[in-house]
């Protein structure tokens, strides 16, 4: 009998791959975190606990204004404020581009102009230890601490973040832009959401034509009259055109286009309709996390219930390809909602 040593026999055995639970907290695969680069980072308080201060302003007032939303820092605030602003003397190699100090989050934008004598994750360590003391100082503790057996970010007093941290790396011209202005904006969009919370809470369980969907957005666009959007990818730009035309003359009648957005025709219709100002419900192909919101120009849309976000399965974080199997299903969901009707 041939002899088979231990490695062979396991060699027979299945690979088990267990299932990637989605994680907004993983750092970039093959990403060196000790390198130049532009990081967004962002820390939420442990129970979402609005400790940094709170919102004041008018969501009509113009960015600007003094009376535009912006957030008054609380003790703590101001004590995490001094933590964010000193962090390039600890780290001269780095430089805190811009921040912002929500209610219960925190976003900073970090650029690392020479390599870092220690990962990234050391000097969040160090920053959120900073925190942690100041925490400790400011708010009163209870006398009794929970066991060390629960989990870091459960474990309460003197524990002032979740455990964790989401970071963003940037990769393309125009982003850093971006995010400054996401960060200049976070104070308005909170205001806003507050001011119409049923538009922006994620809405689970939405059983549409014998499909369930989560939802962000104004469901009574679905009692409207809807017509679907599907272009094929052969139609010529002339042809795109006049189905743009055939759809704004619907919308103006009042109808609400629907359509997953998938081929360039699709797009360019919807886009088109989205900014003459016109509802639309879009159907997307991955789903929500429990505080997810639109960005852009549709969370804006949302607020005027000018927007409904439809997605039939659960979030992931991967970088996925739709598959040609997604698309149809996709357009058939859109078809059922229709009742067949389309441009």
């Amino acid at each position: 009998m041939e002899q088979r040593h231990s490695s062979d026999l396991n060699s027979d055995k299945p690979t088990l791959r267990h299932a990637t639970i989605p994680s907004m907290k993983r750092r970039m695969k093959g990403k060196d975190y000790h390198e130049r680069t532009i990081y967004m980072i962002t820390l939420v308080v442990a129970g979402r606990r609005k400790l940094f201060g709170e919102i004041e302003g008018d969501i009509r007032s113009c960015y600007g204004e003094a009376s535009y939303p912006h957030i008054v820092l609380s003790t703590l605030g101001e004590a995490v404020k001094e933590q964010i602003t000193g962090l390039p003397r600890y780290y001269p190699q780095l430089t805190v581009s811009g921040y912002q100090i929500m209610p219960d989050h925190l976003h900073l934008i970090l650029f690392v102009h020479e390599t870092l004598p220690c990962h990234l994750g050391m000097v969040i360590r160090g920053f959120v230890q900073g925190c942690n003391k100041a925490y400790r100082r400011i708010v009163p503790q209870k006398a009794v601490t929970a066991p060390a057996t629960e989990k870091r970010d459960r474990r309460g007093d003197g524990i002032l973040f979740e455990h964790g941290y989401n970071d963003k790396v940037l990769l393309h011209q125009g982003q850093l832009k971006t995010w400054i202005h996401y960060l200049a904006d976070n104070p308005r969009r909170l205001m806003v959401k507050r001011s119409y919370p049923d538009y922006f809470r994620v809405q689970r369980n939405i059983q549409e034509k014998g499909v369930t969907f989560s939802a962000i957005g104004n469901l009574f666009l679905l009692r409207k009259p809807l017509l679907q959007v599907q272009c094929s990818r052969r139609l010529s730009e002339t042809e795109i055109q006049a189905v743009t035309v055939r759809a704004l003359t619907e919308c103006a009648a009042g109808a609400v286009m629907v359509s997953p957005c998938i081929s360039p025709g699709e797009k360019a219709v919807m886009r088109t309709v989205f900014e003459k100002g016109y509802p639309e419900i879009v159907l997307l192909e991955n789903g929500f996390t429990a505080l997810a919101k639109p960005g852009g120009a549709r969370f804006d849309a949302c607020a005027r219930g000018q927007l409904l976000l439809l997605a039939p399965w659960e979030h992931h974080t991967d970088k996925r390809v739709i598959t040609r199997l997604q698309c149809t299903m996709l357009n058939n969901m859109a078809a059922a909602l229709c009742n067949g009707k389309r441009l």
